[in-house]
């Protein structure tokens, strides 16, 4: 029997008795990362890495959680199971799992280039790896971090020297504080949503430096929101929370940008191709760094990337899974906007 199968709760491990990333409520869950599409609520207990507890506190509540750091290993019947870095967001973990002389890793969601937010990956060797493939196509190549922050800052001076505000749609967790974490304060002030900035105050309890940060609640003046740099949910770029702000330049934040054609669709000036998953060359070389002999694809470009590997000679298949930006698109939408004062409440 495989050490992992795909049943209708998620990524199950009979031998363990446990889910990593449920989509359904469980007993045991073992939880990646805090993306809202990997952890659920409903579940009896969450084993997640140290720095995921805090996030994961915040968006599920009072629940049970267990850690761990990375490297450390514990035994669930049997199955030694470890947490790695997976370069993703804040306490984002590979898990490893070992049992019988063969190791399975199931990679999570996971990216190569380190950022400065988190712990960086690094692949780790087994006989059978699950890897994600959100952006599992050969047109999906990153430009270097360095590089994309260097074009989010002309355009944002740009937009200053003209007396408009920047606002960037970028996701609460991870990308938000991914592009805050090197922006230059001395441009103008950075106005985070209440949503960001509450991911913002954990990041920096845990040791990641940001800037400061400003929220609506902050009564800049006029000519400080008209220079501002704002980091918001995509959802809040066309909703009447940015009137504050008056006149404005947007933009959205994701791999999707990649793809000509999308800036149009999100209704937004600008697409900046930043992203928090591995591009098409990152997956194939994870793939091969790992050793596997064994690879199961879960969401995005799948077939595109079971295929490539059959024909490198891989054992390869596709497993379905309930995760994708789909749901993160939903994340903190209307009852965080409507948390914020509007202008009638004092805001500015």
């Amino acid at each position: 029997m495989d050490l992992i199968v795909a049943n209708a709760a998620g990524l199950y491990c009979p031998a363990g008795d446990f889910t990593i990333d449920p989509w359904r409520p469980v007993e045991r869950a073992i939880v990646t990362h805090g993306h809202s599409d990997h952890a659920r609520p409903g579940s009896g207990v969450y084993l997640c890495h140290e720095d995921s507890a805090p996030i994961l506190r915040h968006r599920l509540g009072d629940i049970r959680i267990e850690t761990l750091a990375y490297g450390e290993t514990i035994e669930r019947d049997g199955v030694k199971i470890s947490l790695h870095p997976a370069g993703h967001v804040l306490g984002s973990a590979q898990v490893r799992l070992e049992h019988k002389n063969e190791v399975w890793v199931a990679s999570g969601d996971y990216k190569l280039e380190a950022d400065g937010t988190c712990q960086a990956f690094a692949p780790l060797r087994c006989d059978v790896l699950i890897t994600e493939s959100t952006f599992g196509l050969p047109i999906y190549k990153w430009r270097p971090q360095a590089e994309l922050i260097a074009e989010i800052e002309r355009w944002r001076r740009a937009n200053a020297e003209e007396g408009r505000a920047s606002a960037i749609g970028a996701y609460p967790l991870g990308k938000a504080q991914r592009i805050l974490r090197w922006l230059d304060p001395a441009v103008g002030p950075i106005v985070c949503h209440g949503a960001v900035e509450a991911l913002n105050d954990i990041y920096r309890s845990r040791g990641v430096p940001l800037p400061r940060t400003f929220t609506t609640r902050d009564r800049l003046d006029r000519h400080a929101l008209s220079r501002a740099l704002v980091l918001a949910p995509p959802v809040a770029l066309h909703s009447s929370w940015m009137r504050r702000f008056g006149d404005y330049s947007d933009a959205f934040a994701s791999g999707w940008m990649q793809v000509r054609g999308n800036r149009r669709r999100r209704g937004v000036d600008q697409g900046f191709a930043l992203s928090d998953h591995a591009d098409w060359p990152g997956l194939l070389q994870t793939i091969e760094a790992t050793g596997a002999r064994r690879v199961f694809v879960t969401h995005g470009g799948v077939a595109p990337l079971v295929r490539y590997l059959r024909e490198k000679g891989y054992d390869a298949a596709a497993i379905e899974a309930d995760y994708g930006d789909e749901i993160l698109e939903r994340e903190e939408a209307p009852e965080d906007l409507s948390a914020e004062p509007t202008p009638g409440d004092g805001a500015p």
